[in-house]
């Protein structure tokens, strides 16, 4: 049976189309999370004295960490998501995220590689954030900065790999700029601000510790 991915002669024995549409997946997938978004947002302007800008990383760091764990998580871990004759809701986001990048299909083992890591290690220590933001720990920019350069690696590998593995893994301009290059670009200039922000944190407290010893 054939596939509607890139390139054309990539051998997915056992395929099974997708049964939902590209609407119902996206309105699923963006109305969860815009509900994530404004629970956490709620929830956080009860947790005491928190700036707008700790509310909106505490958003952040839910979404991401969720999205690693139910989204990312489901990926690494059914192989065979795209052969699933009765599949569920995450085996479709994957069969219609692989249009813009089908070395998710394919079970690229780089791709599942660093898919795995976010999951299983970014994912929990995302969710750890939320609390340590909430709870004022002292390690939270610690964390927050550790956790952005993992996500910021994984980014680099995940575009440089393609580049040189031929970059032709996109059925159409579309997909690779709305799935490849669009749904991916959030995990590249957010935490590259935040880890800008922690960074001046951790500096500015180690600083301070400095004064209070001479």
């Amino acid at each position: 049976m054939g596939h509607p991915y890139a390139p054309a002669d990539l051998e997915l024995p056992g395929f099974v189309p997708l049964q939902l549409s590209q609407g119902q997946i996206l309105v699923t997938y963006i109305g969860t999370s815009l509900f994530v978004l404004l629970a956490v947002w709620l929830i956080s302007g009860k947790c005491g004295r928190l700036s707008k800008t700790d509310r909106l990383l505490m958003c952040w760091w839910a979404f991401t960490g969720l999205t690693h764990i139910l989204i990312e998580g489901p990926f690494v871990f059914t192989p065979n998501f795209f052969m699933k004759e009765n599949p569920n809701f995450f085996d479709e986001v994957w069969k219609e995220y692989s249009k813009g990048d089908s070395r998710y299909v394919a079970r690229d083992t780089a791709t599942v590689t660093v898919e795995g890591i976010t999951a299983v290690l970014e994912g929990p220590a995302s969710l750890l954030a939320v609390y340590a933001i909430a709870s004022r720990k002292s390690y939270s920019h610690i964390l927050q900065f550790t956790v952005c350069l993992g996500q910021l690696y994984g980014c680099l590998v995940y575009f440089i790999t393609a580049y040189l593995d031929g970059f032709n893994f996109w059925a159409s301009p579309f997909y690779f700029w709305a799935y490849f290059i669009g749904a991916n670009s959030f995990w590249v200039w957010i935490p590259t601000l935040i880890a800008m922000r922690s960074w001046k944190k951790i500096c500015a407290a180690i600083g301070a510790e400095k004064l209070k010893t001479k």
